[in-house]
């Protein structure tokens, strides 16, 4: 007998301007989908791509993450450059921010949804 299907609430988070996303209302360790809002992470993720987020995937070198940093919740690339952590955009229009102080990783990007197959691209 196969497995019930699970629903995979869906909630948005900015990739553009730093704002306070919905994110904060999904359990803890369940994976979401997450609703990208803005174009700092193009061409990678365009406004409204639609990306699946694990809360129990560590962040890594050029993982890309949902991060609370100076009372933001925003959509960034992890950066470990040594000691320093730096959250950055995809697109150059916006700036590289290094994390000085408090920073918690909500997630880890692991899946980009397509509404074709070949659309859909896996990050782990």
């Amino acid at each position: 007998m196969p497995e019930p299907r699970k629903h995979i609430p869906i909630v948005s988070v900015p990739a553009g301007e730093p704002q306070q996303g919905d994110i904060h209302s999904c359990a803890e360790a369940e994976p979401y989908a997450l609703r990208v809002l803005g174009d700092s992470m193009a061409p990678e993720f365009q406004d409204g791509h639609i990306v699946i987020v694990d809360p129990a995937q560590p962040a890594s070198h050029e993982a890309y993450v949902i991060v609370d940093y100076a009372g933001e919740t925003i959509f960034r690339q992890f950066i470990v450059e040594g000691a320093r952590k730096l959250i950055k955009p995809l697109n150059d229009a916006y700036p590289t921010v290094e994390i000085v102080g408090e920073y918690r990783v909500r997630g880890v990007v692991v899946q980009r949804a397509g509404r074709r197959r070949k659309d859909r691209k896996h990050y782990y």
